[in-house]
């Protein structure tokens, strides 16, 4: 079982900055590829952002160039540093570990942009 806490939300002024921390529990996290997702309200969850095993990122185009993904296999967490933030980034964000067989979730952190 893969125990993921996610931390860092808050209120923040559009234009601002948040650094998101997801914490893994129980798991080799180096064997997960990670992933950032979030869901605002009214609207289905998305994927953000990414990091595999490899260390490669990915991100949606609505983040790209503002949010980056970062992981640190030995302190088995995965950051999401998020830049030059809009009101439309406002959601519930989550922090997601897959390998081939399962996913795991974390709870979700609130991330408000509104000034």
């Amino acid at each position: 079982q893969v125990h993921l806490v996610e931390s860092g939300g808050g209120l923040v002024q559009p234009g601002g900055s948040l650094s998101l921390s997801c914490a893994a529990s129980s798991v080799i996290l180096s064997t997960y590829t990670m992933a950032w997702y979030r869901q605002a309200p009214g609207k289905q969850r998305e994927w953000v952002a990414d990091v595999t095993i490899g260390g490669y990122t990915n991100y949606a185009d609505s983040v790209k160039g503002r949010f980056t993904i970062s992981r640190d296999n030995a302190k088995k967490t995965v950051d999401l540093q998020m830049n030059s933030l809009k009101v439309e980034d406002t959601a519930v964000y989550y922090c997601k570990a897959s390998r081939l067989g399962g996913a795991y979730w974390g709870q979700g952190t609130q991330v408000t942009v509104s000034s």
